[in-house]
């Protein structure tokens, strides 16, 4: 087959991987992520594997009409148009686990950053600042945590959580009366979980159902000074009503792992100012806004990123290529 990489990010490990394992393919990488503007460059090719940044829709789809297989490095895959994919024939699969653990690990790193000010911290630290004044944290254990979306990366948080002695309300579409039993955590509905939590954390795939879960509505049912956590996609998230609730006090604090519109942070110096542009800029500029509050810890999508994590998606996606080559696709989402 030929296969074109897209968005690889470490060329020398990466690369040395994908080629020791694909041996007797055709494979070729690329930087940037797939588009229409350079689709052409892969038309012949059978197989691409991008990652989130990459956008897979009808008129990519047309530029590639021997198109077998979308190979996307991640879990979610809401930058694929899995209905035209079906309707071309195009199998897409997903790496379903590889960071479950890497990503809890991170929302806890978040987590800690806000309840003990350590990003506050070091920056008054880089001023030659070592006052000790607003720096005062809280405690975990004792607070009570809620996880909305209690999936494998979900039970991982709660794992975590109760090992710092924390009280985990959960909220997930699909309860497990028996994990809740032997965890010791309570699955509640999504409003009284809102209503109770000190933390509240979201590990939900984004879809239509999940577009603004946390909105000015939501926000309003949680108590004054709640912390909210994100490492799961920026649009579960209404980056106005966040914005808001941070700077009235409503939340006490984010720990962002994503952001709403996040894909044009990076093509920030290239946006044009017409009005094609015109909610790309508002989403980069609310963004800013968030960045430059202290309150707010951001890191940029890199909750999955551990070295670990990474070969685990690398075999993954090896497994998923070849498993298709022998015409046995598995982790298929459509």
């Amino acid at each position: 087959m030929k296969i074109a990489f897209f968005e690889v990010r470490n060329r020398g490990r990466e690369k040395s991987f994908f080629d020791r394992n694909l041996k007797g393919h055709k494979v070729v990488y690329f930087n940037e992520p797939l588009t229409e503007d350079n689709a052409h460059r892969v038309k012949g090719f059978d197989a691409v594997s991008i990652f989130i940044y990459s956008k897979i829709n009808k008129k990519v789809l047309s530029m590639l009409p021997k198109l077998k297989l979308v190979a996307t490095r991640s879990t979610g895959y809401d930058h694929i148009d899995i209905r035209e994919c079906a309707k071309r024939k195009v199998t897409v699969c997903n790496v379903p686990y590889y960071g479950e653990n890497t990503v809890a690990e991170h929302t806890f790193a978040l987590i800690l950053a806000l309840s003990r000010n350590v990003h506050k911290s070091y920056v008054r630290s880089l001023r030659r600042d070592f006052s000790i004044e607003g720096l005062q944290g809280f405690d975990l254990k004792g607070k009570t945590l809620g996880v909305v979306g209690a999936g494998r990366i979900g039970l991982h948080v709660i794992r975590i959580g109760r090992g710092f002695g924390m009280n985990v309300l959960a909220y997930d579409v699909h309860p497990d009366k028996w994990l809740s039993e032997v965890m010791h955590f309570n699955y509640v509905p999504l409003e009284e979980l809102l209503k109770k939590s000190d933390i509240i954390t979201l590990h939900v795939p984004y879809n239509e159902h999940t577009h603004h879960l946390i909105n000015r509505e939501t926000l309003k049912l949680v108590k004054k000074g709640t912390i909210l956590i994100n490492t799961s996609r920026g649009a579960v998230v209404d980056t106005d009503a966040l914005i808001e609730a941070l700077e009235s006090g409503k939340l006490g604090g984010a720990g962002l792992d994503v952001l709403e519109g996040e894909e044009y942070i990076k093509e920030e110096k290239q946006l044009l100012y017409d009005k094609n542009k015109t909610e790309a800029l508002g989403s980069i500029i609310k963004d800013h806004i968030l960045l430059n509050m202290d309150n707010v810890v951001f890191t940029p999508h890199i909750a999955f990123y551990s070295k670990e994590a990474l070969e685990r998606i690398w075999q993954t996606t090896v497994d998923n290529i070849l498993a298709f080559e022998k015409g046995e696709p598995q982790y298929t989402v459509n």
